[in-house]
């Protein structure tokens, strides 16, 4: 099924009379259960396409769309709630809030959508203990390894189910082992969850490993 669609994609920076276009009629299907790998030279728009597809950036022109339904037309709080139930976002830095427990950075979306709750805290136990992490609940995140730290992101990104992940380099800070292992949970939690996965990466190696790969190049992507 089409979970995601984008359409005629482009995105121009204006600068006084110079304009930098970044993306060039960018087209791209996602379908539930599926894996995306999007490679390409630093400073290709990757990020700024992620970003695009994450509802984070807007478009210069073209169109986006969910289960068949335009997100071009919803206004920023109802964006700001789909993010938060539809997406989860994984980043190359983890975000994690320093001050907060494993659990707690966990259930941070819980607590934005107003439906903290012991069914939520169980489910967040649950996904610590899916990405091998349950010895950790009660830690300070600043005492996690970078691995750690990014399976808690991985964790606190699928906490609210959604339909779309959005992963932006999310084991370029990690060694290989580490990075290994947080693809390997990433692809079986995807496919358990039927969840449509977008990954930003610069390792062909684990780009060849996904369901598609496409490669953006001077504004264009191709798969």
């Amino acid at each position: 099924m089409n979970l995601y669609k984008a359409e005629h994609l482009r995105r121009d920076y204006v600068s006084g009379t110079d304009t930098l276009t970044v993306l060039k009629d960018v087209n791209i299907t996602l379908e539930s259960g599926t894996m995306t790998a999007i490679i390409g030279a630093s400073g290709s728009g990757k990020t700024t396409l992620l970003q695009i597809l994450g509802t984070l950036d807007s478009p210069s022109s073209g169109e986006i769309f969910f289960n068949g339904q335009p997100l071009g037309q919803k206004s920023e709080s109802d964006l700001a709630k789909f993010r938060n139930t539809s997406l989860g976002f994984i980043f190359q830095f983890h975000h994690l809030l320093p001050e907060f427990t494993t659990l707690e950075n966990v259930l941070i979306p819980t607590r934005i959508a107003g439906v903290y709750s012991n069914e939520y805290v169980e489910k967040a136990r649950a996904l610590l203990k899916r990405v091998e992490l349950d010895h950790r609940l009660d830690h300070k995140v600043t005492l996690l390894s970078g691995g750690e730290q990014q399976r808690t992101a991985l964790a606190r990104a699928l906490i609210m189910e959604p339909a779309l992940l959005l992963a932006d380099e999310p084991t370029g800070n990690l060694d290989l082992r580490s990075g290994e292992i947080v693809f390997t949970l990433l692809k079986e939690l995807c496919t358990e969850r039927s969840l449509s996965t977008v990954m930003v990466t610069h390792n062909n190696k684990l780009a060849q490993k996904m369901d598609k790969c496409f490669t953006l190049q001077d504004g264009i992507l191709n798969e």
